[in-house]
């Protein structure tokens, strides 16, 4: 499931102290198939998929879509952060139906260890907040991916439960 509902967009883009959040541009390109091929960013989501393959697959404007921001550093691509419904048929919901609000990011590793995705992430789920008020917020990482799990303490998300899926456990959060 995608998009936030009645939500326009893309909205405006967001500024933070170091980043801008908007929506892709065709010069995103290499930094989609860069983040798709990368070993080090798809360790827990999947694993990294052939970079010739990406080539041929990745279309011109990538991740043009409803909950899809770009995350800019002086001009350049650095990682995305999405807000899209989660899917019902996946565990973990608030829920009966799902379609909660869901946090994903995925970053460059050049980017990793400078608190911009802590950054990003803040001002996303801030602009969410004003966007959906009251609109509870989910994220899932793997329990293993020990970085997923800080970003989501620091961002505020407290444990609702664990399962496993993709042959792993899976911590699944709310911020509310």
């Amino acid at each position: 499931m995608t998009g936030l509902g009645p939500v326009a967009w893309p909205p405006a883009p967001i500024s933070t102290g170091r980043l801008v959040l908007r929506e892709s541009e065709a010069r995103d390109r290499a930094g989609f198939v860069g983040l798709f091929a990368s070993p080090e960013v798809r360790t827990y989501l999947g694993g990294p998929r052939p970079r010739d393959e990406l080539e041929r697959a990745v279309p011109a404007v990538p991740g043009r879509r409803p909950g899809l921001f770009v995350v800019d550093l002086d001009g350049a691509m650095i990682g995305t952060v999405t807000l899209e419904r989660r899917d019902a048929e996946r565990p973990g919901h608030l829920l009966t139906d799902g379609g909660e609000a869901e946090l994903g990011y995925m970053f460059l590793p050049e980017a990793w260890g400078h608190g911009y995705a802590a950054e990003a992430c803040a001002a996303a789920l801030d602009w969410l907040a004003v966007a959906l008020p009251g609109e509870p917020v989910v994220l899932c990482t793997q329990t293993a991916n020990t970085a997923s799990m800080r970003l989501a303490a620091k961002l505020g998300f407290t444990e609702v439960e664990r399962f496993e899926e993709y042959d792993a456990e899976q911590w699944f959060g709310v911020r509310t």
